[in-house]
């Protein structure tokens, strides 16, 4: 009595989708370290001379302080959305999506 069992993504599949879940959080830690060391250290003074002020606080500041925080909340959005489709296209779907 053997059950029919599906035998999941094959060895090719899960070469694939370890290169592009690689790829993703690769992109995601390049614009994480642009908007924390870039925004908020690199470019705070160009930042502050080149764009308007955000309250009464220089644009550069204002990123190194809130800017960053927004944009991390909206990164780990954006990873969950491309992981869960990324998941999706590969068959590696948790069983309460089915």
């Amino acid at each position: 009595m053997s059950k029919n069992i599906p035998s999941g993504p094959s060895p090719d599949q899960d070469s694939r989708y370890w290169k592009k879940n690689i790829t993703v959080l690769s992109c995601i830690l390049v614009i994480w370290f642009i908007v924390s060391f870039g925004c908020g250290i690199l470019f705070r003074d160009w930042l502050d001379v080149h764009f308007p002020k955000v309250g009464n606080a220089p644009f550069g500041f204002w990123m190194a302080q809130q800017g960053s925080i927004i944009c991390f909340v909206l990164l780990l959005i954006a990873y969950s959305f491309l992981m869960n489709r990324l998941d999706e296209r590969s068959g590696y779907q948790s069983p309460e999506h089915h």
